[in-house]
């Protein structure tokens, strides 16, 4: 009897080989699609597809580490999102705003309302 690591690294073997055979086929389908017809491309082969679509893969998912990774970052960004910025804070960031832009987005506050043309009532 063979031993049941063995059944079942065969079995992610396989699954692996199906998935990035799905992946290359629908990568190469869509590029002889719509490349050509678009931007006057030439058409891919197979392996091609498959290449593009790992080197897609660096360039754009990067290469993460395993799971590890995942739970790192979800540790930090509840800490970040635990640490919520004081009464004081806050008021220094709204005078900030207030002063460079005035209030809710209206004129910055060393101009003053009164200097504005009044409304004639015509539209």
């Amino acid at each position: 009897m063979r031993p049941i690591w063995f059944v079942r690294a065969l079995k992610f073997g396989i699954l692996a080989l199906v998935v990035i055979a799905g992946f290359g086929q629908a990568v190469l389908q869509l590029w002889n699609w719509l490349m050509p017809a678009i931007f006057g491309l030439p058409s891919l082969h197979f392996w091609q597809a498959v290449g593009l679509l790992a080197l897609s893969r660096i360039l754009v998912g990067g290469m993460r580490g395993g799971p590890h990774f995942a739970g790192h970052w979800r540790h930090r960004m509840a800490e970040r999102m635990q640490m919520r910025p004081g009464d004081e804070e806050i008021e220094w960031f709204q005078r900030g705003l207030e002063q460079r832009y005035g209030r809710c987005g209206g004129k910055p506050a060393g101009q003053n309302k009164s200097d504005a043309p009044a409304p004639t009532g015509e539209r």
